[in-house]
């Protein structure tokens, strides 16, 4: 009975912790208006029953995909797994007495860091490049409609997903609607489109044509109907052409550009700005943000949120909602003017930007703290499913604990040295599965992407490193252990 007790304390005091921060602390996820900064009552929060069946690891996954300075973030989060590591070695390096095996521990403890590292970089890889099942948005409007008008395909350079994903993708995630702007192409989103139109695949969500140009900064060309050439020329002539051409056009993440001001583009007949943007930083800095803001209420310019979605990177977080009575009963070629109607007019008042808020907005000040305000504010945000959860897990595990590590025969027979280099075996293999499935993808593509030769590149060269390194370890420490 005692063994028990001892065996449950620590289950018992996270299972009370995360009961604590989840109530007293709870932060409510909600879908906010970006212009207003306050919750929008016609959009709810959709959590799939996988998400929630395995919440204690899709879920801190999902949390740490979502924020802010995402890339920056997991870096710290490295940081901060090494210093943990580092102290608990310190720890146990104070109850071993004898010299001969200080210095064996010491060695033990560092050969054990570069596997480390390699376990941080599968988790990388799964949170950037694996489409986990997020939370997604519920439209509870009659008359609102939700719309990407930024996003890529591997007909982009910096693309990883083909056209048919990117429609699933949409699909999965709530939209009514999106535009396919590919860097300075339109060609293959044309033919994809009119696929769409003579019923090759489902009329919802509805593909549309634009382009992101590249000139002093990137301008998405939205409604395209035909094709036409942009490369090599200026801001003016393409803002031109595709406003010939009854289309639109929209700076995409104004601040990332050549420090064109934003007079410039108002001057050259530009329909808004992106207020947001979640490619790489999940929001604005609030100064670009208010900034921008600011001079499209001023001067009567539309304002929108890009996804920019490239195939990876951060969950589905932004949406366009734009209000058009009677949707599904318009023809495809009426609900994408319906659209462009609301940019073109700049009719704000029909036009939302809507984020998925699951936390309080910061700056990068202090980031190298975030993963630990990161854990804190995932706890925050649980349900009750979520949190029953989390004590089935963890009680689950605390039983398999007890009932087969719980004697000092199975702990000799699988020490916890031995499975370290184990489970960098087991990552080594994923990391070599990806740059696998990366390969097969690689299409005929050389004026577009390169990223499925790099990404399997980088793969294959980081998973045979570390399946070599991890093999080792295991090999010499199993057959030291075998000579005991």
């Amino acid at each position: 009975m005692k063994f028990l007790q001892k065996q449950l304390k620590v289950p018992a005091l996270i299972i009370a912790l995360i009961v604590v921060v989840s109530i007293l602390f709870h932060y409510p996820i909600h879908i906010e208006n970006a212009l207003t900064l306050q919750p929008v009552s016609e959009f709810g929060i959709r959590i799939l029953f996988w998400r929630i069946l395995f919440e204690p690891v899709l879920g801190l996954l999902l949390f740490f995909n979502r924020s802010f300075y995402a890339l920056t973030e997991l870096r710290f989060l490295l940081f901060w797994v090494l210093v943990i590591y580092a102290a608990y070695s310190l720890t146990k390096l104070v109850l071993v007495k004898e010299r001969k095996l200080r210095r064996k521990y010491i060695v033990g403890q560092l050969v054990n860091i570069p596997i480390i590292i390699g376990l941080w970089f599968a988790v990388f890889i799964v949170i950037i490049f694996i489409p986990l099942p997020n939370n997604t948005i519920a439209n509870y409007s009659s008359d609102k409609i939700l719309v990407t008008t930024h996003s890529h395909t591997d007909f982009s350079h910096d693309g990883l997903i083909s056209e048919e994903n990117l429609w699933k993708w949409h699909q999965r995630n709530g939209y009514d609607a999106f535009f396919i702007t590919d860097h300075n192409n339109h060609g293959h989103t044309l033919d994809f489109v009119q696929a769409q139109r003579v019923h090759k695949f489902p009329d919802e969500p509805l593909v549309m044509c634009g382009e992101e140009f590249s000139g002093s900064n990137h301008l998405s060309l939205l409604g395209l109907r035909e094709r036409f050439m942009t490369k090599g020329c200026s801001d003016s002539t393409v803002i031109q052409l595709a406003h010939a051409g009854n289309g639109a056009v929209i700076v995409n993440h104004w601040f990332d550009g050549e420090h064109k001001s934003l007079e410039y583009y108002k001057n050259l007949g530009v329909d808004g700005y992106e207020i947001e943007n979640s490619a790489t930083d999940l929001s604005y800095d609030r100064k670009v943000c208010h900034r921008i803001k600011d001079f499209c209420e001023h001067n009567n310019l539309v304002m929108n949120g890009g996804l920019d979605f490239h195939g990876y990177g951060n969950a589905c977080s932004l949406w366009n909602a734009f209000e058009i009575p009677g949707w599904h009963n318009l023809d495809p070629a009426s609900k994408e003017e319906a659209i462009l109607k609301i940019i073109k007019t700049r009719d704000q008042s029909k036009l939302q930007v809507l984020l998925y808020k699951d936390r309080p907005y910061y700056t990068k000040k202090y980031l190298y703290l975030s993963p630990l305000f990161t854990f804190f504010n995932y706890f925050r945000t649980l349900n009750f499913y979520q949190v029953f959860s989390w004590v089935f897990w963890i009680l689950l595990v605390a039983w398999i604990r007890i009932r087969f590590f719980g004697s000092n025969k199975t702990v000799k027979r699988i020490p916890g040295n031995r499975m370290v280099p184990f489970s960098g075996v087991l990552s080594a293999l994923f990391m070599l599965c990806m740059g696998l499935f990366y390969f097969t993808g690689i299409k005929d593509l050389p004026d577009y992407t390169k990223m499925y030769h790099e990404y399997s590149n980088l793969l294959f060269t980081a998973g045979g490193v570390f399946l070599v390194y991890s093999g080792l370890v295991a090999f010499f420490r199993n057959r030291s252990a075998s000579k005991r």
